[in-house]
C-alpha cells in the first residue's frame, strides 16, 4: 500500500471502465499541503466539468483498483468509447452510490436481530415462573427481563402472579414507622376476646393496667444489657418547687414494684419487700416481715418505700428486677379478676391517702406509663401516650382527686380561703377544667369543699389544656405556671387548681 493511502500493483487498463472510490484519505498531519494538486474550480455561477467529477459506485468484492504508488492522484480519465469492457466485470447500474469517504459498510438489519435474537436466552416456563420473584424487584438482568416480559403476555397464570408480587413489592417501600402501633396488642386481644370471650375476663378498670404493664415489658425486652445502667432523672413537684431524683432504669423498676407492694397486700399477696431482710428477723423496723404481712393501719409511703428498695439493693439492681416485677404485675390482675365484683371498693392505703382498689391500679397504670416515658427518654426508645380511653379514665382520676388536694393545700396555708361553704352534695364555686385533644373532656372542679359538687352554674373560671399536657403537670414533669394553654375568669382559683393538680406527684 502506497503512502497516500492507494493499493498499488495494478495497471489503469486493467481495471479500466471498472467503477472506483478513492482509498482512505491519510491524516490530515501526514499530509504535506503543499506538494497535492489543487482541483480548477469553476468560474462563479458556472457549475463544473463532468470529468471533475470521478464515477461513483460500489465495487465488486476484492475488485477495488487505485492508481500505482509512484503516481501522483489525478481525476479519473474519460472513458475511451472505443476500447471494449472488460467482459468478467460487468456494469451494475442497480447499486446506489455511495458517499465519497470511505468507511465500514453497515449489515443489513437482518443482521444485527439475528445476533440479539442468538444471545436471548431460552427459559423454560418452570425457570421463568421462578424468575417472576426477582422480575418484580427488578433484580433480573436485561435479558432475564425482556423473557419473562416476554413471557407474560402469552401465560395468564404467571401474568396474575406477577402483579400480586408487584403489589407485595409496593408494600416494602413504605416510608411510615416500622415502630408497632401501641394500640395493636388492645385490637389483637380484642378480636380474640371477640371470637372467644375469657372465662375470667379483666375486669374494665383493671385493663388500663394491664395494658400499661404490657407496653412498659415490651420496652423493657428490646433493650440491651447495657441500657439497664443508663441514668434516669425521676421529676415530681414538691414544696411549691421542682424535686429531681436520678437512678438508673432498673432502679425505675425497682420502684415500681415497690409501689406495687401496697396494692398486693391490700389483696392479701406477698409484699415484694418483705425478703429485703431490713428488720425482717425482730419482726420491727421499716420493713418487719410481721408488720408488712399483717397489714398494719398505717402502711409505708410510696417515698419510704422506694428509699428502702433502694437501699437494700446493693449491688444496684440489674435486668433481673425485670422478670419479678413482671411477675407480680401479672398476680395482681389474676387475683383482681378472680376476686369477683366487690373487690373493687376494697381500700387501698398510700399512708397519708387511700384509695379504692379500682382507683388504685388505676393509679399504678398511670405511673407506669409516666415511668415507661422516663426510661424511654434515657435510651432514646419511641413510647406514645396511652390509649384515648384509658387516658380518659387517668384524667377523671385526677380531677376527682383534685377538691381533696385543694382542701389539704387550704389548710396547710398554700391556697386560698374558702368562699362559699355549701351543704354536702350541693354544688359550690366551681373551676370548669377543660382537657382537650387525646382523652379530653369536661370537669368542674369544686373549690371550696371536698363534699360539694362541681357545676357549670357555678363556674367562676375557665381553664384549657392539652390532655398529654395536663398528665404531666400532675406527673411533676412541667410547672403549674407553664401548663396552662388558656385561662379565664377567677384568676386565684384558677392557680390553686394548677398547683393542686402538680402536688398530686410523688417519687
Amino acid at each position: 500500500m502506497s503512502g497516500d493511502g492507494r493499493e498499488g500493483g495494478r495497471r489503469d487498463d486493467e481495471v479500466r471502465g471498472a467503477r472506483r472510490i478513492p482509498g482512505p484519505r491519510g491524516a490530515v498531519d501526514d499530509l504535506d499541503l503543499e506538494t497535492v494538486e489543487r482541483p480548477v474550480l469553476p468560474p462563479p455561477g458556472g457549475s463544473a466539468p463532468d470529468e471533475s467529477v470521478p464515477e461513483q459506485g460500489v465495487p465488486e468484492e476484492d475488485e477495488a483498483a487505485a492508481p500505482e504508488p509512484d503516481e501522483p492522484y489525478e481525476p479519473e480519465e474519460p472513458e475511451d468509447p472505443e476500447e471494449p469492457e472488460d467482459p468478467e466485470e460487468p456494469e451494475e447500474p442497480d447499486r446506489p452510490e455511495e458517499p465519497d469517504e470511505a468507511g465500514p459498510v453497515p449489515e443489513p438489519p437482518h443482521a444485527v436481530t439475528a445476533a440479539a435474537t442468538a444471545s436471548a436466552p431460552v427459559l423454560s416456563h418452570r425457570v421463568l415462573k421462578a424468575l417472576l420473584g426477582a422480575w418484580a424487584l427488578s433484580a433480573c438482568s436485561a435479558e432475564e427481563t425482556a423473557a419473562v416480559e416476554d413471557h407474560l403476555t402469552a401465560c395468564a397464570p404467571c401474568a396474575d402472579e406477577a402483579l400480586r408480587l408487584r403489589d407485595a413489592v409496593g408494600l416494602l417501600h413504605t416510608d411510615g414507622s416500622l415502630d408497632l402501633d401501641p394500640a395493636l396488642r388492645t385490637r389483637v386481644l380484642d378480636g380474640c376476646l371477640g371470637r372467644r370471650p375469657a372465662r375470667v375476663p379483666i375486669p374494665e378498670w383493671a385493663t388500663a393496667y394491664d395494658a400499661e404493664t404490657a407496653r412498659l415489658d415490651a420496652l423493657l425486652r428490646d433493650i440491651g444489657d447495657s441500657d439497664w445502667h443508663a441514668p434516669v432523672r425521676l421529676q415530681w413537684f414538691e414544696d411549691e418547687r421542682a424535686v429531681t431524683r436520678r437512678t438508673t432504669v432498673a432502679g425505675v423498676i425497682g420502684h415500681l414494684m415497690a409501689v406495687d407492694g401496697l396494692v398486693s397486700a391490700a389483696l392479701g399477696l406477698d409484699d415484694p419487700l418483705a425478703g429485703t431482710g431490713t428488720g425482717a428477723a425482730a419482726g420491727t423496723g421499716a420493713l418487719g416481715t410481721a408488720e408488712v404481712n399483717a397489714g398494719a393501719e398505717v402502711p409505708l409511703s410510696p417515698t419510704r418505700r422506694t428509699e428502702t428498695y433502694w437501699a437494700a439493693t446493693y449491688p444496684p439492681a440489674t435486668r433481673a428486677v425485670r422478670e419479678p416485677w413482671r411477675a407480680l404485675t401479672h398476680e395482681l390482675i389474676r387475683t383482681a379478676s378472680l376476686a369477683g365484683p366487690n373487690v373493687a371498693e376494697r381500700s387501698v392505703s398510700y399512708g397519708e391517702f387511700a384509695l379504692p382498689l379500682q382507683d388504685a391500679l388505676l393509679d399504678r397504670a398511670f405511673e407506669c406509663w409516666v415511668h415507661g416515658t422516663d426510661i424511654a427518654e434515657a435510651v432514646d426508645y419511641p413510647y406514645k401516650p396511652p390509649s384515648a380511653a384509658h387516658l380518659h379514665r387517668m384524667i377523671d382520676l385526677a380531677a376527682r382527686m383534685l377538691p381533696a388536694a385543694l382542701a389539704g393545700r387550704r389548710g396547710a396555708g398554700l391556697a386560698g380561703p374558702a368562699r362559699e361553704l355549701v351543704a354536702p352534695g350541693a354544688p359550690g364555686r366551681s373551676v370548669h377544667l377543660e382537657v382537650e385533644g387525646h382523652g379530653g373532656g369536661d370537669w368542674y372542679i369544686a373549690l371550696d369543699s371536698p363534699a360539694a359538687v362541681g357545676s357549670p352554674d357555678r363556674a367562676v373560671a375557665q381553664v384549657a389544656l392539652d390532655g398529654v399536657e395536663f398528665c404531666q403537670l400532675v406527673a411533676g414533669h412541667i410547672s403549674p405556671v407553664e401548663a396552662a394553654a388558656g385561662q379565664e375568669g377567677d384568676r386565684e382559683a384558677i392557680r390553686d387548681v394548677l398547683f393542686a393538680s402538680a402536688s398530686l406527684s410523688r417519687l
